[in-house]
């Protein structure tokens, strides 16, 4: 970590001190009011203040002047001692990330507070931190181009995340994760900075990022560096939240029980940096333990959490639902937040959160090196991922090692078959265990080799000491265990793209070309399109023409875009190849593409053609000049929408999740950013990026006859299509207010998060915003897991409505509504009263406060100068 300057500092040195006067206390309060003093939890803290009072009430710190009998040596030096409310010592103390802040005011940024965990980290003394820039943690093998980013960033006011590698005072290295915040005055000028720090030497690949196949890709499976800058980022938020509102964050830990002592950790993997918690409580650990026991080993919940939810299962909803609820503050912050996109976020991958001993290795490369290897793995054999990657796995060898037993694993290995041993192994401790080893081929979809899945389970606790090895019941209960996860993980890693193929295969699925489905066939757009396929020609870039940028997210942009020569207008989505890459996103893309090209639906996009250039990967869909159902939100005077018009799109959005469904399509991002509008009103879900494809076995359900008395007539009713996927996923995908509490534990999840979402979705277009929202991300999945749901008396709804939405969001997938029978039961429920649903697309839609006002070309956008025309 440094902040900008042009000079180096090799270690720790004495700081000159001198007194401060009057006029010095003077001026520094009129700047900002920073003062160091020490805090009760290790650290030292400076009074972030501004020269109006509201500061000292808002942080509760009060300045004032020693005499020379109270003052300490120390005190005389500098003049003053703040005095430091318990109410920000408590809110500081509950914060665990490692951290500094820096005074952007002064020269070369000194850091004015750091953390107690900065401390215990680097090793150095609050007298050799505070006062002084942060590039003494620098060092000989310190990329020089990172720091120069970060110098950078300080210059400008910006932010940066990333990984470099630093030195603690006894000179031993670690790789430090450091996010740069920069904090503004209300002018726009960054008065002072706030830089985190995460270890992050044992989980991430290190300096094997820049290993490389023979293809030009990277050797890892996963690229660990951008999992980490995401979780971080969402950490650092609550750093920078708890020095602004440090009484909300005391109110908020002491609310509920089961919110404070929530833990993500028990859900996310081990290398995740937002994980802030080194220990498991004990209800924890053992309800980890059962969950390793089980197929998937995936983590599941504490019995306090069971009991929690069975006890939710037996309220009324009329009553949980009639509750005097008025607007709390954290309610009313709606108001004050900015409405920025919710990005989606993509936390892991199903791989990466089975928790097991496990690897997997290329046997194409040389020597048959290791591509991945779990978290779980790292625990076990005590290395870190940076010592792992890229070697074989004969370095847990040792003295008592049976060659013949690995002679087997050889053979194995050189026939391709399966084989279950039994085998001393070694930590990198010297510590022995008795290993059960699986290794299991996993082949291609034309039968060839592609990985070995070596799974390792250690029985040393159950090695028999006169014999030396397991017993036999032992071995035949653990072989189960460890055939089953082998096959969990060839599942997980076919949801990955094959490392070994070439670049040009990768994006091979966007230069196929794109033809016209039934329903769309005749259209404007279609025919424009196929003049020019007429004529032999491959749809490309340069058929078009750039007109404005209409949004952008972590891998791309979308443009409106012209057909030349037509007047068609497009809406061209363009991916960086390299972010892809980067980011792990190249599947994500091609599955996009995948499912795009099958929609041939009113309430979903049309893909006219997609293809590729040197740098991007584009995809050409419809232009919907309504834009962004968020926005139209937004745009309401209470940012909410009356129940009638709620009703209707919600009622379209669950006619388009189950033409997903009935293809076997899980959307797993459903919010109101990716709910574009038609100019007609009517909606169209995009944006499949995160979506997961399943078989899908449509049903027809048959019902009774039913035998009306009074009429005596006999009603049969007509027979009922389900088509719901049911095979299941456990990425840890989705927006954070969105996503279900299956997506969270790592119980699997299924079409069923999809209606979990609907739910939120209908309630924030109901109240204007969603019932779980937290402070950060950390609060927000609490919520999803243990808060009550509640609907404010200040805002009018329907019984029926909140009973939709009660029953929507059930935390057990199995009670929800949807979870049998999907869209139909939904379809059926009395808050869609009066939907005639075969012709809701022919409807007008209802009236809105602010109507809705279209995007047609030639209508301004702001940061048009932001579209990248360099690809064009």
């Amino acid at each position: 970590m440094a902040f900008a300057s042009t000079q180096t500092e090799p270690g720790p040195a004495t700081l000159p001190r001198r007194t401060l006067n009057e006029t010095v206390i003077a001026e520094k309060t009129a700047e900002w009011g920073l003062h160091v003093a020490e805090s009760g939890g290790g650290g030292f803290l400076a009074n972030l203040g501004e020269p109006s009072q509201r500061w000292s009430q808002r942080f509760g710190v009060e300045l004032t002047r020693l005499s020379e009998d109270d003052a300490t040596s120390d005190d005389r030096e500098s003049g003053m001692l703040p005095k430091l409310s318990p109410e920000l010592k408590d809110a500081l103390s509950t914060l665990q990330q490692t951290f500094v802040v820096s005074d952007a005011t002064k020269p070369d940024c000194p850091v004015v507070y750091a953390s107690s965990g900065f401390f215990s980290m680097t090793g150095y003394s609050s007298e050799e931190v505070i006062g002084r820039n942060c590039r003494f943690l620098q060092g000989p093998e310190t990329d020089r181009s990172e720091v120069a980013k970060i110098r950078n960033a300080v210059n400008i006011g910006k932010g940066y995340c990333g990984r470099l590698l630093n030195y603690k005072k006894d000179g031993t290295p670690f790789w430090n994760l450091f996010t740069l915040t920069p904090i503004k005055d209300d002018k726009g000028r960054t008065i002072k900075f706030i830089g985190m720090q995460v270890e992050v030497s044992k989980y991430t690949e290190g300096s094997t990022d820049q290993t490389l196949r023979p293809n030009g890709l990277p050797q890892s499976l996963i690229k660990y560096d951008v999992r980490q800058k995401d979780r971080a980022i969402g950490s650092v938020i609550e750093v920078v939240q708890t020095v602004k509102h440090p009484r909300s964050r005391i109110q908020e830990a002491g609310d509920n029980e089961d919110l404070e002592n929530f833990n993500l950790d028990a859900y996310l993997p081990r290398s995740t940096p937002g994980r802030q918690t080194p220990k498991v409580d004990p209800i924890t650990r053992k309800a980890n333990e059962n969950a390793r026991n089980s197929g998937i080993g995936l983590k599941g919940k504490s019995k306090k959490a069971e009991k929690k939810q069975k006890k939710e299962q037996v309220v009324e909803p009329e009553v949980l639902m009639t509750k005097d609820l008025g607007r709390s503050d954290s309610w009313d912050d709606r108001v004050e937040r900015e409405r920025d996109i919710r990005q989606g976020i993509d936390l892991a991958t199903t791989l990466e959160r089975i928790e097991k001993n496990f690897v997997v290795t290329d046997p194409r490369l040389p020597d048959n090196p290791i591509i991945f290897a779990s978290d779980s793995f790292l625990e076990l054999t005590e290395y870190s991922r940076e010592e792992i990657l890229g070697r074989n796995c004969r370095f847990l060898q040792g003295p008592e090692t049976d060659m013949s037993t690995v002679k087997n694993i050889r053979d194995a290995i050189r026939d391709q078959t399966d084989v279950t041993v039994q085998l001393i192994n070694y930590t990198k401790s010297g510590k022995k265990f008795w290993n059960l080893f699986h290794l299991q081929p996993m082949r291609d979809q034309k039968g060839e080799l592609q990985y070995f899945i070596g799974v390792q389970l250690d029985g040393s606790d159950h090695a028999k000491p006169l014999k030396n090895r397991l017993s036999e019941e032992a071995e035949r209960q653990r072989s189960k265990l460890v055939r089953a996860t082998a096959e969990n993980v060839d599942e997980a890693v076919r949801e990955l793209p094959d490392a070994n193929m070439k670049p040009e295969e990768l994006w091979e699925i966007h230069s196929k070309p794109v033809f016209p489905r039934p329903h769309k066939r005749d259209s404007p757009c279609w025919l424009a399109i196929q003049k020019i396929t007429a004529r032999g020609e491959k749809i490309g870039l340069h058929h078009f023409e750039p007109i404005k940028p209409l949004g952008s997210g972590d891998t791309g942009s979308v443009h409106l875009v012209e057909l030349k020569g037509t007047g068609e207008l497009f809406a061209m989505k363009a991916m960086e190849k390299s972010v892809m890459l980067y980011r792990n996103k190249v599947h994500r893309a091609c599955i996009e593409r995948k499912i795009i090209s099958q929609l041939d639906h009113p309430f979903l996009p049309t893909l006219y053609s997609s293809f590729q250039t040197s740098t991007h990967v584009c995809l050409i869909t419809d232009f919907y000049p309504g834009g962004e159902l968020f926005e139209l939100l937004d745009k309401q005077p209470l940012k909410f929408l009356k129940e009638e018009s709620a009703r209707f799109y919600t009622a379209e959005v669950v006619i388009s999740l189950e033409y997903l469904h009935c293809l076997g399509i899980i959307y797993r991002d459903l919010k109101p950013e990716n709910i574009l509008l038609q100019k007609d009103g009517h909606i169209v879900l995009t944006d499949f990026d995160l979506s997961f494809v399943t078989p899908c076995q449509p049903k027809i359900v048959h019902h009774p006859v039913q035998n009306r008395r009074r009429r005596r007539s006999i009603t049969q009713l007509p027979p009922t299509i389900i088509a719901e996927p049911a095979t299941q996923s456990n990425s840890f995908v989705g927006t954070e207010e969105y996503i279900a509490p299956e997506t969270i534990t790592g119980a699997g999840h299924s079409s069923g998060i999809d209606w979990w979402a609907l739910g939120i979705l209908l309630y924030e277009m109901l109240y204007g915003r969603t019932p779980f929202k937290g402070k950060n991300r950390q609060k927000t999945f609490a919520n999803i897991l243990y808060k009550d749901l509640m609907f404010p008396s200040s805002i009018p709804v329907s019984l029926e409505a909140r009973q939709l939405i009660n029953a929507l969001l059930q935390r057990d997938p199995e009670s929800r509504l949807g979870s049998k029978n999907g869209a139909h039961e939904i379809k059926q429920h009395p808050f869609f009263r009066g939907i005639n649903w075969p012709l809701i697309r022919c409807m007008n839609p209802p009236p809105l406060e602010v109507p809705l006002e279209l995007n047609n070309k030639d209508s301004k956008l702001k940061n048009v100068s932001s579209m990248d025309t360099d690809m064009f």
